[in-house]
């Protein structure tokens, strides 16, 4: 019967400690998949003041556009290349505005365009700069078009 425990108990001892190696791993892979998963964290970072500038044709009468412009990046780093790099950001907005007609601003597919557009722009700003940067998204917090 000794034996009989004996081997009994050497078994149990290995059930025991085999799987714990296995185990740990997968404690690790599912951290790991965690920190993966998370968003990062969103900083937003305001370009004051809002711009505001004549659209469209100097004929006739001018029509004007006032937008308050918010960019969304990911990381500390990202909102220094932004903050470095403000004037020729505005500078760009600017012109992108100035190249507007009234009847494109004042519709919600227009201002997506201009969105999209500023966006890409934006991103190559911080491309030409050699920032490493990206800005994830930009935000009109308010527009208007006065006609």
């Amino acid at each position: 019967m000794t034996l009989r425990r004996l081997a009994l108990a050497a078994s149990l001892a290995l059930l025991c400690t085999g799987p714990l190696p296995l185990q740990a791993e997968e404690e690790e892979t599912d951290e790991a998949a965690e920190e993966q998963a998370e968003p990062a964290q969103s900083i937003y970072v305001e370009m004051q003041p809002p711009f505001v500038t004549n659209i469209g044709q100097s004929s006739g009468r001018l029509s004007y556009v006032k937008a308050e412009v918010t960019l969304r990046v990911a990381s500390a780093e990202a909102e220094t290349a932004v903050n470095n790099h403000k004037p020729r950001l505005r500078h760009e907005m600017v012109m992108m505005l100035g190249n507007q007609n009234r009847e494109e601003l004042s519709t919600p597919r227009g201002q997506e365009a201009l969105r999209a557009k500023a966006l890409e722009q934006f991103n190559q700003v911080l491309e030409d700069e050699q920032t490493g940067a990206e800005i994830k998204d930009v935000l009109f917090t308010s527009f208007v078009v006065q006609r």
